[in-house]
């Protein structure tokens, strides 16, 4: 997502104009050169949108450099004393207090390469709510009310009856209002939304009662399961960096019909060996009752949907056996992933 990039770029050139004697020299770093390459790929709305976010953060780093400028300037050989600090500034720092820099949250880091591989495939990126309602967590996505299904999506609720989601399909009601134009121009609605989802689970080893998905939602005139099989394909060789076998078999889910479960074959950077399958995650094609809510008509559009885990795609990828690691706040387990 190009949002997390100029944030990670942003935060890594504030680090060298903190620690630079000559600060004007990092508006030459090879980040912002790879950053203005970028603009002229894009399509025109999207170029505009980027090159506003690019001068936005010049401005940025030119406001910092000026700072760190009058910091130099000022510098003197007056022994300053911080009144608040817990120890004598000439001694040795405790063992409890680290001096060691922060690093990106490794969540945070491949909800950024999901997002760059399905951008690079045509698709938009938008960020899930954390808060929502009853319509966007069921009645837009096929569950009337006192359907059995929604037992499966415990979650949280408030007093004034709003829902912690329980899974990002909660925007599929939204992406798909807001691509109608789209259709009516014949273009394709094309997105994913990520973030922060919750359940009403027993944390253990594979359970949280927080963790992070990615959902896909493509509408078009044609759209068809093999379509959708070549997208995800397509992510998941991109994601583990091979070739991958994929299979599917039956899965329930009232959003969409008939609706799927996909497997990969296990990746050898996994350690996996032929015949070894893994479940990725929940798809299908859109219902037309999901459609016609939204305000499209299922006669003239099809599209398919899917959901699946960040925290579970990243276990796989780095061998991580228990889920509560991301959210324990364990250096050890952080340091794994700072490069």
């Amino acid at each position: 997502m190009i949002i997390f990039w100029i944030k990670n770029i942003k935060k890594k050139l504030f680090d060298e104009i903190s620690n630079s004697i000559n600060p004007h020299e990092v508006l030459k770093s090879s980040l912002l050169k790879e950053l203005y390459a970028e603009i002229p790929k894009l399509p025109t709305q999207e170029r505009a949108d980027l090159g506003k976010q690019v001068n936005n953060l010049k401005k940025d780093l030119d406001k910092q450099i000026s700072l760190r400028l009058t910091a130099l300037n000022n510098e003197v050989s007056i022994e300053t004393i911080d009144v608040t600090a817990p120890m004598d500034l000439n001694s040795k720092l405790p063992n409890f207090i680290s001096s060691e820099k922060g690093s990106i949250h490794p969540l945070s880091t491949e909800i950024f390469v999901i997002s760059d591989i399905f951008s690079r495939m045509g698709f938009d990126v938008v960020e899930s709510r954390q808060i929502d309602n009853d319509f966007n967590m069921f009645e837009a996505l096929n569950f009337p009310e006192g359907h059995p299904a929604r037992d499966s999506y415990d979650t949280f609720r408030t007093e004034e009856g709003f829902i912690a989601p329980a899974h990002t399909s909660t925007m599929q009601n939204r992406i798909l209002r807001a691509g109608k134009d789209k259709l009516e121009n014949n273009e394709d609605i094309a997105s994913i939304s990520i973030g922060r989802v919750f359940r009403n689970e027993d944390v253990d080893a594979t359970h949280e009662h927080t963790f992070y998905q990615y959902e896909g939602v493509y509408v078009s005139s044609t759209a068809t399961l093999g379509d959708m099989m070549g997208v995800l394909r397509t992510f998941f060789e991109n994601y583990y960096k091979q070739q991958l076998k994929i299979r599917t078999q039956p899965g329930y889910f009232p959003f969409v019909e008939p609706g799927l479960e996909f497997f990969i074959e296990k990746p050898t950077s996994l350690g996996g060996k032929h015949g070894e399958w893994l479940e990725m995650l929940g798809c299908g094609m859109i219902h037309p009752n999901v459609l016609k809510t939204a305000g499209i008509d299922p006669t003239k559009y099809r599209g398919f949907a899917w959901g699946g885990g960040v925290d579970r795609l990243v276990m796989l990828k780095y061998g991580i056996d228990d889920l509560r690691y991301f959210e324990s706040g364990k250096l050890e387990f952080l340091r794994m992933f700072d490069k």
